[in-house]
Protein backbone atom coordinates (compact mmCIF):
# COMPACT_ATOMS: atom_id res chain seq x y z
CA UNK A 1 0.00 0.00 0.00
CA UNK A 2 2.83 2.39 0.85
CA UNK A 3 4.58 1.73 -2.44
CA UNK A 4 1.33 2.26 -4.36
CA UNK A 5 0.74 5.57 -2.59
CA UNK A 6 4.30 6.67 -3.36
CA UNK A 7 3.84 5.88 -7.06
CA UNK A 8 0.77 8.10 -7.25
CA UNK A 9 2.55 10.87 -5.38
CA UNK A 10 5.55 10.66 -7.71
CA UNK A 11 3.23 11.09 -10.70
CA UNK A 12 1.56 14.12 -9.12
CA UNK A 13 4.90 15.73 -8.27
CA UNK A 14 6.25 15.09 -11.77
CA UNK A 15 3.16 16.66 -13.32
CA UNK A 16 3.38 19.73 -11.10
CA UNK A 17 6.97 20.38 -12.09
CA UNK A 18 6.68 19.62 -15.81
CA UNK A 19 3.64 21.77 -16.53
CA UNK A 20 5.00 24.70 -14.50
CA UNK A 21 8.52 24.63 -15.90
CA UNK A 22 7.33 23.71 -19.39
CA UNK A 23 3.72 23.61 -20.53
CA UNK A 24 0.60 21.49 -20.26
CA UNK A 25 0.28 20.79 -23.97
CA UNK A 26 3.98 20.05 -24.32
CA UNK A 27 4.02 17.51 -21.50
CA UNK A 28 3.38 13.94 -22.59
CA UNK A 29 2.37 10.92 -20.54
CA UNK A 30 5.69 9.30 -21.48
CA UNK A 31 7.59 12.32 -20.17
CA UNK A 32 5.59 12.30 -16.94
CA UNK A 33 6.34 8.61 -16.38
CA UNK A 34 10.02 9.13 -17.11
CA UNK A 35 10.24 12.01 -14.65
CA UNK A 36 8.28 10.07 -12.01
CA UNK A 37 10.32 6.91 -12.69
CA UNK A 38 7.21 4.75 -13.02
CA UNK A 39 5.90 2.45 -15.73
CA UNK A 40 3.21 3.72 -18.08
CA UNK A 41 0.87 1.05 -16.81
CA UNK A 42 1.10 2.58 -13.36
CA UNK A 43 -0.01 5.92 -14.79
CA UNK A 44 -3.21 4.45 -16.18
CA UNK A 45 -3.79 2.50 -12.99
CA UNK A 46 -4.31 5.80 -11.18
CA UNK A 47 -5.42 8.24 -13.90
CA UNK A 48 -7.51 7.90 -17.03
CA UNK A 49 -5.81 10.79 -18.81
CA UNK A 50 -3.23 13.55 -18.55
CA UNK A 51 -6.06 15.94 -17.68
CA UNK A 52 -7.08 13.79 -14.71
CA UNK A 53 -3.51 13.84 -13.43
CA UNK A 54 -3.31 17.61 -13.96
CA UNK A 55 -6.44 18.06 -11.86
CA UNK A 56 -4.95 15.95 -9.07
CA UNK A 57 -1.66 17.87 -9.35
CA UNK A 58 -3.33 21.28 -9.15
CA UNK A 59 -5.49 20.21 -6.20
CA UNK A 60 -2.40 18.97 -4.36
CA UNK A 61 -0.47 22.14 -5.23
CA UNK A 62 -3.26 24.37 -3.96
CA UNK A 63 -3.68 22.41 -0.72
CA UNK A 64 0.00 22.90 0.00
CA UNK A 65 -0.05 26.55 -1.03
CA UNK A 66 -3.16 27.26 1.02
CA UNK A 67 -1.29 26.30 4.20
CA UNK A 68 1.22 29.04 3.44
CA UNK A 69 -1.54 31.50 2.60
CA UNK A 70 -3.20 30.82 5.95
CA UNK A 71 0.02 31.92 7.62
CA UNK A 72 0.66 34.92 5.38
CA UNK A 73 -2.90 36.19 5.82
CA UNK A 74 -3.36 35.19 9.46
CA UNK A 75 -5.98 37.47 11.08
CA UNK A 76 -3.66 37.74 14.09
CA UNK A 77 -1.50 40.11 12.01
CA UNK A 78 -2.41 43.70 11.09
CA UNK A 79 -4.24 43.77 7.77
CA UNK A 80 -1.62 45.65 5.73
CA UNK A 81 1.15 43.48 7.16
CA UNK A 82 -0.61 40.51 5.59
CA UNK A 83 -0.41 42.22 2.20
CA UNK A 84 3.27 43.11 2.63
CA UNK A 85 4.15 39.58 3.76
CA UNK A 86 2.37 38.17 0.70
CA UNK A 87 4.31 40.43 -1.69
CA UNK A 88 7.63 39.59 -0.04
CA UNK A 89 6.81 35.88 -0.23
CA UNK A 90 5.92 36.09 -3.93
CA UNK A 91 9.23 37.71 -4.81
CA UNK A 92 11.20 35.24 -2.72
CA UNK A 93 9.33 32.34 -4.29
CA UNK A 94 10.21 33.56 -7.79
CA UNK A 95 13.85 34.07 -6.82
CA UNK A 96 14.05 30.56 -5.39
CA UNK A 97 12.42 28.91 -8.41
CA UNK A 98 14.76 30.75 -10.76
CA UNK A 99 17.74 29.47 -8.79
CA UNK A 100 16.34 25.95 -8.95
CA UNK A 101 15.14 25.85 -12.57
CA UNK A 102 17.24 28.53 -14.23
CA UNK A 103 14.34 30.75 -15.23
CA UNK A 104 11.47 32.78 -13.80
CA UNK A 105 8.31 30.67 -13.69
CA UNK A 106 5.58 33.12 -12.70
CA UNK A 107 2.24 31.84 -11.39
CA UNK A 108 1.48 28.21 -12.34
CA UNK A 109 -2.29 28.69 -12.17
CA UNK A 110 -2.37 31.63 -14.58
CA UNK A 111 0.25 30.05 -16.82
CA UNK A 112 -1.70 26.82 -17.23
CA UNK A 113 -5.10 28.51 -17.34
CA UNK A 114 -4.02 30.87 -20.12
CA UNK A 115 -2.58 27.99 -22.11
CA UNK A 116 -5.74 25.90 -21.94
CA UNK A 117 -8.02 28.50 -23.50
CA UNK A 118 -11.44 26.86 -23.87
CA UNK A 119 -10.14 23.29 -23.63
CA UNK A 120 -10.21 20.86 -20.70
CA UNK A 121 -13.34 22.20 -19.01
CA UNK A 122 -12.92 20.28 -15.74
CA UNK A 123 -9.36 21.51 -15.31
CA UNK A 124 -10.34 25.08 -16.20
CA UNK A 125 -13.18 25.01 -13.68
CA UNK A 126 -10.76 23.87 -10.98
CA UNK A 127 -8.28 26.65 -11.81
CA UNK A 128 -11.04 29.27 -11.71
CA UNK A 129 -12.19 28.04 -8.30
CA UNK A 130 -8.63 28.15 -6.98
CA UNK A 131 -8.21 31.72 -8.20
CA UNK A 132 -11.49 32.78 -6.57
CA UNK A 133 -10.40 31.22 -3.29
CA UNK A 134 -6.96 32.83 -3.59
CA UNK A 135 -8.49 36.26 -4.10
CA UNK A 136 -10.64 35.84 -0.99
CA UNK A 137 -7.50 36.15 1.13
CA UNK A 138 -6.87 39.58 -0.36
CA UNK A 139 -10.48 40.65 -0.02
CA UNK A 140 -10.51 39.72 3.67
CA UNK A 141 -7.27 41.60 4.36
CA UNK A 142 -8.43 44.73 2.55
CA UNK A 143 -11.83 44.72 4.26
CA UNK A 144 -9.98 44.57 7.60
CA UNK A 145 -7.57 47.31 6.51
CA UNK A 146 -10.54 49.48 5.55
CA UNK A 147 -12.23 48.79 8.89
CA UNK A 148 -9.00 49.69 10.70
CA UNK A 149 -8.88 53.00 8.81
CA UNK A 150 -5.59 52.08 7.16
CA UNK A 151 -6.85 52.49 3.59
CA UNK A 152 -9.48 54.80 2.19
CA UNK A 153 -10.56 52.84 -0.87
CA UNK A 154 -14.29 52.96 -1.51
CA UNK A 155 -14.70 49.28 -2.31
CA UNK A 156 -12.24 46.78 -0.79
CA UNK A 157 -13.55 43.94 -2.97
CA UNK A 158 -12.86 45.89 -6.16
CA UNK A 159 -9.45 46.91 -4.84
CA UNK A 160 -8.65 43.26 -4.11
CA UNK A 161 -9.45 42.37 -7.72
CA UNK A 162 -7.25 45.18 -9.05
CA UNK A 163 -4.34 44.30 -6.77
CA UNK A 164 -4.63 40.64 -7.70
CA UNK A 165 -4.73 41.38 -11.43
CA UNK A 166 -1.78 43.77 -11.15
CA UNK A 167 0.41 41.35 -9.22
CA UNK A 168 -0.43 38.40 -11.45
CA UNK A 169 0.32 40.56 -14.48
CA UNK A 170 3.78 41.34 -13.12
CA UNK A 171 4.41 37.65 -12.47
CA UNK A 172 3.41 36.85 -16.04
CA UNK A 173 5.70 39.54 -17.46
CA UNK A 174 8.56 38.29 -15.27
CA UNK A 175 8.07 34.81 -16.77
CA UNK A 176 7.89 36.12 -20.34
CA UNK A 177 11.03 38.25 -19.98
CA UNK A 178 12.72 35.79 -17.61
CA UNK A 179 13.65 38.79 -15.51
CA UNK A 180 13.05 39.22 -11.78
CA UNK A 181 13.42 42.99 -12.14
CA UNK A 182 9.90 43.01 -13.61
CA UNK A 183 8.79 42.55 -9.99
CA UNK A 184 10.68 45.58 -8.65
CA UNK A 185 7.58 47.81 -8.76
CA UNK A 186 5.26 45.27 -7.19
CA UNK A 187 5.05 46.90 -3.78
CA UNK A 188 4.95 50.51 -5.00
CA UNK A 189 2.24 49.64 -7.51
CA UNK A 190 0.11 47.94 -4.87
CA UNK A 191 0.50 50.95 -2.61
CA UNK A 192 -0.77 53.21 -5.39
CA UNK A 193 -3.76 50.94 -6.01
CA UNK A 194 -4.58 51.20 -2.30
CA UNK A 195 -4.47 54.99 -2.33
CA UNK A 196 -0.90 55.36 -1.02
CA UNK A 197 -1.59 54.68 2.69
CA UNK A 198 0.37 56.98 4.97
CA UNK A 199 1.40 54.01 7.12
CA UNK A 200 3.00 51.10 5.30
CA UNK A 201 4.33 48.29 7.51
CA UNK A 202 7.53 46.31 7.27
CA UNK A 203 7.26 42.55 6.67
CA UNK A 204 6.83 40.24 9.64
CA UNK A 205 10.10 39.15 11.19
CA UNK A 206 10.49 36.27 10.78
CA UNK A 207 8.01 36.00 7.92
CA UNK A 208 5.26 33.56 8.86
CA UNK A 209 4.40 31.19 6.03
CA UNK A 210 2.16 28.77 7.88
CA UNK A 211 -0.27 28.87 10.72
Amino acid sequence: MGRTSQTKEHLIEAMQELIWVGSYAGTSVDEICTRAKVHKGSFYHFFQSKADLAIAAMKSCWEEHRTGMDGLFSPTKPALTRIVDWLVHLREEQRATKELHGRVLGCPIHTIGSELGGNEDALQDLLRNILREYRCYLESALRDAHAEGMIGVANPETSARLVFFYVEGLLTHARIWNDLSELDEMESGVRQLLGNPLTWPAPSSPLTLSS
